[in-house]
């Protein structure tokens, strides 16, 4: 177990503090060390409630586990309702409080997880029938991913049905109770996507890169442009061209193609290997 979390802690150490490096490179053109302030802020509060949820035993969460997914429902219901929840590039999923912006999905993640491993822990001899394994948790896995859904946050509604599925499965649910949801719900993110122009756009732009370069397409093409112009070694830190307006969200989304430009593929393969290396590690952990 040593070796599992002495390889935890080094990955996550590194990709931390390149992280916060690459921040401050990648921002500091266009807003000085603001965005390394804040995010040092929240390096502080997250190592902060990590140590303390390692002092902690996992247990107690089960007295929390509905009233915070009460609490996630609420608040994502909420964000929805017009000057309350922040619009942003047509998507509501934020609160502004002062100026800290705060996305309720994000709690939503926790919230559900936490009620789903709750459920299945206390009706786990039930789980293979349809009304205890499917019927219940499909209602309120559903309110919550239909929320989501509707900011709209395709992403998230996908990454948090794919976690939903696997623990139901996990807690002894049937393939056949799974697999007609699945297909119905790819059914239905198909025809969402096909009556959605904008995500339309970004997928066409995506698989026709050079056509919609100065359209859909500009984000990612000034992207792959940093990639190839950092090489194997890059520019140097510091250095890079493409942060200066050319890659409009370079400290966010877009910042990997800020890592390959100023230190090049030789480090943008060191952080895929390290992002690698947590999941084999964790589950050594959870092994054990």
């Amino acid at each position: 177990m040593k070796p599992a979390v002495t390889i935890l802690i080094f990955c996550v150490a590194a990709l931390l503090a390149l992280g916060l490096v690459m921040l401050y490179s990648a921002s500091m053109a266009q807003d000085g060390a603001h965005y390394l302030v804040l995010q040092l802020i929240w390096c502080a509060l997250g190592l902060g409630l990590c140590a303390l949820a390692a002092m902690l035993d996992y247990r107690w969460l089960k007295k929390f586990a509905w009233p915070l997914l009460a609490v996630s429902v609420l608040l994502l219901g909420l964000v929805l309702v017009k000057h309350i929840g922040l619009k942003i590039n047509g998507a509501r999923r934020w609160f502004n409080f002062g100026g800290v912006r705060f996305q309720p999905s994000e709690l939503a993640k926790l919230a559900l997880i936490i009620a789903l491993a709750w459920y299945g822990d206390r009706f786990q001899r039930q789980m293979p029938t349809w009304k205890r394994g499917m019927l219940v948790p499909g209602l309120f896995i559903g309110i919550v991913l239909g929320l989501i859904f509707v900011e709209p946050d395709r992403g998230t509604t996908i990454l948090l049905a794919s976690v939903s599925g696997v623990m139901l499965l996990i807690s002894g649910v049937r393939w056949k109770f799974i697999v007609p949801p699945v297909v119905l719900a790819l059914l239905g993110l198909g025809v969402s996507l096909f009556n959605d122009h904008m995500r339309i756009k970004r997928i066409f732009g995506w698989l026709y890169l050079e056509e919609h370069k100065a359209g859909v397409g500009y984000q990612a093409y000034q992207a792959m442009i940093a990639l190839g112009a950092g090489g194997w070694t890059g520019l140097g830190l510091g250095n890079g061209r493409q942060k200066l307006g050319f890659v409009p969200e370079n400290h966010t989304d877009f910042i990997f193609s800020i890592i390959g430009e100023e230190l090049g593929l030789i480090t943008t393969l060191l952080v895929v290997a390290a992002f690698e290396d947590l999941d084999p590690a964790l589950a050594h952990i959870r092994l054990r």
